[in-house]
């Protein structure tokens, strides 16, 4: 199991001009790591983000799109997958963290918390499927997760993170969505 709040500082010192979608707890993590341009924040639509992301792929087919999803979140939109499939955004990667809870919503969890992710992905037709347990396996093939052609399907096996009330506010400001606007942009 790993520490998400690890692996997204990872993945943050990796990045260089990618999209990336961040919902719920992922998006209270990112927004703490994270002031970049090109953040997008999905919140208040559960399940949405993967959803936003496809779009913001299909938009721009020649920038990276990493979608930063929870397990709870994904299971409210399934469908997603078998868009994302019928899609084929070669520039999409999607890493679901996987604790088998709804941690946003104080951890409770999942119906049946051992959900296996890759394998509902690879039903929906996605072929670029892989489970990451450990931290070390990630920091080996996040360039590879980043970089092969999408959409690529990452679940991560992580514990529960922080519970108890988060402040959304940083993520609603509106100089961070026109700062977001204008990086599409340019």
């Amino acid at each position: 199991m790993m520490n998400r709040q690890k692996c997204l500082q990872f993945l943050h010192s990796q990045l260089k001009d990618e999209i990336v979608v961040a919902t719920y707890s992922s998006a209270s993590e990112w927004v703490e790591i994270s002031n970049r341009a090109l953040d997008y924040y999905s919140f208040g639509a559960m399940g949405l983000a993967s959803s936003h992301a496809l779009g913001l792929a299909l938009a721009h087919p020649n920038r990276r799109v990493v979608v930063l999803d929870g397990d709870g979140s994904l299971l409210m939109n399934l469908g997603t997958l078998v868009t994302i499939a019928a899609a084929r955004p070669k520039n999409l990667t999607h890493f679901v963290w996987h604790n088998g809870s709804y941690e946003a919503n104080g951890g409770h969890p999942l119906p049946n918390p051992q959900t296996d992710f890759c394998t509902m992905a690879r039903g929906a037709g996605l072929t670029n499927v892989q489970r990451v347990e450990n931290f070390d396996t990630f920091q080996q093939q996040l360039g590879i997760l980043l970089t092969s052609e999408g959409p690529v399907f990452a679940e991560m096996m992580i514990e529960q993170g922080p519970l108890g009330p988060r402040s959304y506010d940083e993520m609603y400001l509106q100089e961070r969505r026109d700062k977001f606007r204008a990086a599409l942009k340019g």
